[in-house]
């Protein structure tokens, strides 16, 4: 039994720092060198029992209204929650002893970091609903100052959609599928980083892998009459190719001045129809994201706590804006309009 718990422990130690790491650009073998060693050195015989997290077929894969089916939980049904999720998911676990390094593989497992992220959202603290009292609809900005962005939104959870903020950027004019195909492909290794140390969200479509989305044929890249649609999105943790994205594009004029930009990037690209489900994050700061191209509706709902006295909120972002949003607060999904393809890059800020 100690040694069951001794295990746990290091599964969530190591899941919450890797996430705090990989956000801030620290590769997941440094991560393993430095954390996982020293910890099983200091453990009865330099062993684990640990759990190695098969990927199960679509079980545990689908997040279709996974994110409406947890916001309509009440609290008294978490521990029933919890135990029908662990059978659901029972199916894609065993246990076997081998060496340490191997422990890693549970962060790469998409059933094991479903199940944190549900845990996580049951354990999710109340908001305080200020932020959003009043609010009947997001609030537009033009040439707005970094002082009055500070004093109205930088903090404060109040979203915000900023007109004609990358006026000045190449991304404008050099983002494409064709750009970032030919950006990863023909990066050493970036796929493969990509595949071990990024997020890929492939939302409703059959990709696995960032890979994939570049494999396809032409005519389902360019949404030919016939062909299944597709939107994903990305961390981007490879450090070549996000300095060669940030040569095209800067921090945004209007961010507080003494604020640093998280090192990672976070590219959504796809056509039209819905993009991703209702959900919230679990980032570690403020976001923005700026619409490359096509057109692309937000739905913000407030927490459950705040529904009684907050509003649903709907906001279309054209090509050029930037909008600016709590994702850990707000509650969100977007739609896809017809027409160009939809291309959005982000960040966070602090």
């Amino acid at each position: 039994m100690a040694k069951v718990e001794n295990r746990k422990k290091l599964v969530g130690k190591f899941y919450a720092l890797h996430q705090k790491a990989s956000k801030n650009g620290i590769s997941s073998a440094v991560i393993k060198d430095i954390f996982l060693r020293p910890l099983i050195d200091e453990s009865e015989n330099a062993e684990v029992n640990q759990n190695v997290v098969k990927q199960s077929d679509k079980k545990c894969n689908s997040k279709k209204g996974l994110s409406a089916w947890i916001r309509k939980i009440k609290r008294k049904y978490v521990f029933t929650a919890i135990f029908i999720l662990g059978v659901v998911c029972s199916g894609s676990f065993y246990y076997y002893r081998e060496e340490v390094a191997e422990y890693f593989e549970i962060y790469t497992s998409r059933c094991f970091i479903e199940n944190n992220q549900i845990t996580m959202e049951m354990g999710r603290p109340l908001a305080q609903c200020d932020f959003c009292i009043g609010l009947k609809s997001v609030p537009v900005e033009h040439n707005i100052s970094n002082d009055d962005f500070v004093k109205k939104y930088a903090y404060g959870s109040i979203p915000v959609l900023i007109k004609d903020a990358t006026s000045n950027w190449t991304a404008m004019s050099s983002f494409s599928f064709d750009f970032f195909k030919d950006l990863y492909v023909n990066t050493d290794d970036a796929l493969s980083i990509q595949d071990a140390e990024c997020q890929f969200f492939p939302y409703n479509t059959d990709f696995i892998v960032l890979g994939d989305v570049f494999n396809m044929t032409d005519a389902r890249a360019n949404f030919s009459e016939g062909e299944k649609g597709w939107y994903v999105g990305w961390s981007n943790c490879h450090e070549g190719i996000k300095n060669k994205l940030r040569d095209h594009y800067q921090r945004p004029y209007f961010l507080p001045i003494d604020s640093e930009s998280s090192a990672l990037d976070w590219i959504f690209m796809g056509g039209s129809g819905p993009g991703a489900v209702i959900h919230i994050d679990y980032v570690q700061r403020p976001s923005w994201q700026a619409q490359i191209s096509g057109k692309k509706t937000w739905t913000l709902v407030p927490p459950p706590e705040c529904e009684h006295v907050c509003n649903d909120l709907n906001v279309t972002v054209h090509k050029g804006d930037i909008f600016v949003v709590d994702t850990n607060l707000w509650y969100h999904s977007t739609f896809i309009h017809p027409g160009e393809i939809s291309i959005t890059i982000g960040s966070e800020y602090d």
